[in-house]
């Protein structure tokens, strides 16, 4: 006689609200973590740019050399550095503890959509309007590109940068990877204008939201559609789409007011996150915990498992 096997156990999910900030900038187009987690960066309709504690929830400082609302930023994997990007055309590098602006850098022709540095922060790489990524040099006293791509027909509104490959996607329905140590351009169709795009955490897969709402999990190297997701409401609205730590489940803003949130294998909705009555404008997973932050008009939320509520 033998016994059935133990269930594996539910990987827990954030759906208890451990704290709300109301970040006092405007609507808050951009929320992100840095990079071991401890800090998070909102972005501001204001112009400005804010760090804060995710424990304790306290402002740390805010960044202010922005013309126009701030739509991105990233922090450098040692947090001396932040970058952001602006409806202003431009890409600031900053100094995190002074709050100086380190380097003021123009050239895009439009707003800029995204914004990320590479694993060393010695590259800044920002998507725009105008249908380019451009790549900064962070260490050069030069101010002009090192590298522009203008393969994109439209405007370029999300990019993420992994290792030696960059993952893009444009309004023009297409997402792009570049293996910019091979030199190679890899292109997968998706027929609608794309508003996110990431890639997993085992770096085999790439996630990408776009109008149809619809979120879509492909293979990296064939482009084969392993999984499709539904349910929410993405039509008008620029929306953020990633992976949990652990690339187990599937998440997406929605314009209803809710994060939904699937099952990466099954394609199942696991919760539906009820964050408030507007558009749920950004969100973002913690690096390693099971913690996620979204941005609802002028606040932010931090979501944590029941087994963290402290």
């Amino acid at each position: 006689m033998s016994f059935p096997q133990p269930k594996p156990e539910v990987p827990q999910l954030p759906q208890h609200l451990l704290r709300t900030i109301d970040c006092q900038q405007g609507a808050v187009r951009a929320v992100r973590f840095n990079a071991d987690g401890n800090y998070l960066l909102s972005c501001g309709s204001d112009k400005s740019l804010k760090l804060w504690s995710v424990s304790r929830g306290t402002l740390l400082k805010t960044y202010s050399g922005h013309g126009y609302e701030v739509l991105d930023a990233d922090g450098s994997y040692d947090n001396s550095q932040l970058c952001s990007c602006s409806s202003d055309k431009t890409v600031i590098l900053w100094d995190v503890a002074t709050g100086q602006v380190t380097r003021k850098l123009r050239g895009h022709a439009g707003k800029v959509n995204c914004v990320q540095f590479n694993e060393e922060a010695t590259v800044i790489l920002s998507g725009s309007i105008d249908g380019t990524v451009r790549c900064w040099d962070t260490r050069s006293r030069k101010f002009d590109p090192i590298q522009i791509l203008d393969e994109a027909q439209d405007g370029v509104s999300s990019l993420k940068v992994s290792e030696h490959e960059l993952l893009t996607g444009s309004v023009d329905g297409r997402v792009r990877r570049y293996d910019l140590r091979m030199g190679q351009l890899h292109v997968d169709f998706i027929n609608s204008p794309i508003t996110c795009v990431c890639f997993s955490a085992d770096a085999q897969c790439t996630l990408t939201s776009s109008l149809d709402s619809t979120v879509r999990l492909l293979d990296k190297s064939t482009g084969e559609m392993l999984g499709e997701y539904k349910g929410h409401k993405m039509k008008g609205y620029k929306l953020d789409c990633c992976l949990s730590s652990k690339d187990t489940h599937v998440l997406s803003c929605s314009e209803d007011g809710h994060v939904y949130c699937w099952d990466l294998v099954e394609g199942s909705l696991t919760l539906k996150l009820p964050v408030g009555k507007a558009v749920v404008q950004s969100l973002s997973f913690h690096p390693s915990e099971t913690r996620l932050l979204t941005a609802m008009e002028g606040r932010v939320q931090v979501w944590v498992a029941e087994n963290h509520l402290k």
